[in-house]
């Protein structure tokens, strides 16, 4: 008899909901209108500009996009291309050979399964070839209208920082996110940290120009380490 899967424990963020949802109106005011600033029409324009932006940034993306779009504006174009056709007009958003193996891939999917619609649920679209949870959750949650909250390295790096997450893995932190706030606010939620993270708590964070600081773990222990001073050392010599 096969065993039954043990659901997987969400270890506690270090944050409440009502914490975290303090945290995001702050940051929300921080950073207004926050949205992906990757260029798009439909959900197909947008899901091959996620695949894209892997290891990329959004800025080059959009550079190259507007002509892939042109040349192939639906799945139906694009799953009739050639990886060595595709690789040098995608060159620049580097790990061509794999994303192309990726678009090409996922429009054939789209067409031999969706009919050439972009499916509107997490458990179709990550089947589809090159995409994850969080280019699902990009997709669902601004071009399908369904509620997603993508977890990428600056959702990761500052939801842990700040404390309203605690986990290295981006599908607990996405669960942990979608538990403290309404489903309303899962992809704002995302956008905002997202900019947050490139603006102001980057690797090196720039804590002064926080608007969350006073509520951040990382900010707390920061301030506690530099509020301990070393004690001075002895001159040599000295008894």
């Amino acid at each position: 008899m096969a065993k039954r899967a043990v659901p997987r424990k969400i270890p506690k963020p270090p944050k409440s909901a009502a914490e975290t949802q303090k945290i995001m109106r702050a940051l929300g005011g921080q950073h207004p209108n926050a949205d992906t600033e990757l260029h798009f029409t439909n959900a197909y324009e947008l899901l091959v500009a996620t695949i894209l932006s892997a290891q990329c940034t959004d800025e080059r993306v959009n550079r190259v996009t507007p002509a892939l779009f042109k040349r192939y504006p639906n799945a139906a174009a694009l799953a009739r291309a050639s990886t060595g056709q595709l690789e040098p007009q995608i060159q620049s958003t580097g790990f061509f050979r794999a994303k192309s193996r990726s678009l090409v891939g996922m429009a054939n999917a789209v067409i031999d399964e969706h009919h050439g619609e972009i499916p509107r649920s997490m458990e179709q679209l990550v089947k589809l070839p090159g995409v994850g949870r969080k280019t699902a959750n990009v997709v669902l949650g601004h071009a399908l209208g369904v509620p997603g909250l993508p977890v990428d390295r600056h959702v990761l790096r500052v939801a842990n920082r700040i404390g309203i997450a605690r986990s290295d893995d981006p599908e607990i932190v996405e669960q942990q996110l979608c538990q403290a706030v309404p489903p309303a606010e899962w992809t704002r939620t995302s956008d905002t940290l997202i900019l947050h993270g490139r603006r102001i708590c980057k690797p090196r964070p720039l804590c002064d120009r926080c608007a969350v600081r006073t509520d951040c773990n990382f900010y707390a222990k920061l301030t506690r380490a530099n509020s301990i001073k070393p004690p001075k050392s002895r001159r040599r010599g000295a008894r």
